[in-house]
């Protein structure tokens, strides 16, 4: 059963994947997610299943011409229902034969829009008189000519980002929880945590409290073996510099713009 809790926090991974998902259809395969993501083929069939399961992916219609696709007709219509009998009357048109689209809306008028299909004028006219008949005012159709569709511009993974955390949250008393990506060249790769951490190589104010790989969430120890590609969160005492995040993710790229 989806979970719709509306409290789920979208970290820059999930951003970043359902920006892939908005984009076209055909190129959206776990890999090809994976490698704009920069995190593993599984990691990003789990945060999918993830966000289904919160309902916060509701599905994956495909954009279909249907004019192009036997001739047939795509109609709109606007229409006007009792506030409290909205929802209940969305689903009952959206049984009606020819309904491809029920949207609700939370203003007085117009609160319901109705996208349906049929091969002539007729099925048209039919599918206005079972809405009328469910008490569905009609207040105005029209013929759909076409539909545009966008991803979603703030979850786009913009390449001035790559450096950045995934997450960061600021706690009181100066500590921050990091979130972030472990890279192929980062110094602490396959090293265990106790190891880097009498090494040198993780400084005594990082404390690493949970990992993500692929589809498995991992309790740190310090026999834990880091390897590329995992998800880390970190706790920081005094984060105060992107920099001390360099030894999860290896020497930074040299700034673009000067």
């Amino acid at each position: 059963m989806t979970n719709t809790n509306s409290n789920h926090r979208l970290d820059d991974i999930d951003r970043r994947i359902l920006y892939a998902l908005m984009q076209d259809g055909r190129n959206t395969t776990s890999s090809s997610i994976a490698e704009t993501v920069n995190v593993s083929g599984a990691t990003v069939r789990n945060r999918i299943h993830r966000l289904e399961e919160r309902g916060i992916i509701r599905g994956y219609p495909a954009h279909i011409d249907f004019e192009r696709a036997g001739g047939n007709l795509t109609n709109l219509y606007l229409c006007n229902v009792p506030v409290p009998e909205r929802e209940a009357l969305a689903h009952r048109a959206r049984a009606i034969p020819g309904v491809v689209n029920v949207r609700t809306l939370m203003t007085g008028r117009r609160n319901l829009h109705v996208v349906a299909i049929g091969e002539t004028t007729s099925d048209l006219q039919r599918i206005a008189r079972n809405l009328s008949q469910l008490g569905i005012e009609i207040e105005d159709e029209d013929l759909v000519e076409d539909e545009f569709f966008s991803p979603y511009a703030p979850f786009n993974p913009d390449d001035s980002r790559s450096e950045t955390p995934n997450d960061v949250i600021s706690l009181t008393g100066e500590a921050t929880i990091i979130q972030l990506t472990v890279r192929d060249a980062a110094p602490i790769v396959n090293y265990t945590l106790e190891e880097a951490s009498r090494q040198g190589i993780l400084d005594e104010t990082i404390l690493v409290i949970g990992i993500e790989r692929d589809d498995t969430e991992l309790t740190p120890h310090g026999d834990t073996v880091i390897q590329p590609d995992d998800i880390v969160t970190i706790l920081s005492r005094n984060y105060t510099d992107d920099a001390e995040l360099d030894v999860f993710r290896g020497p930074r790229t040299e700034a673009v713009n000067q």
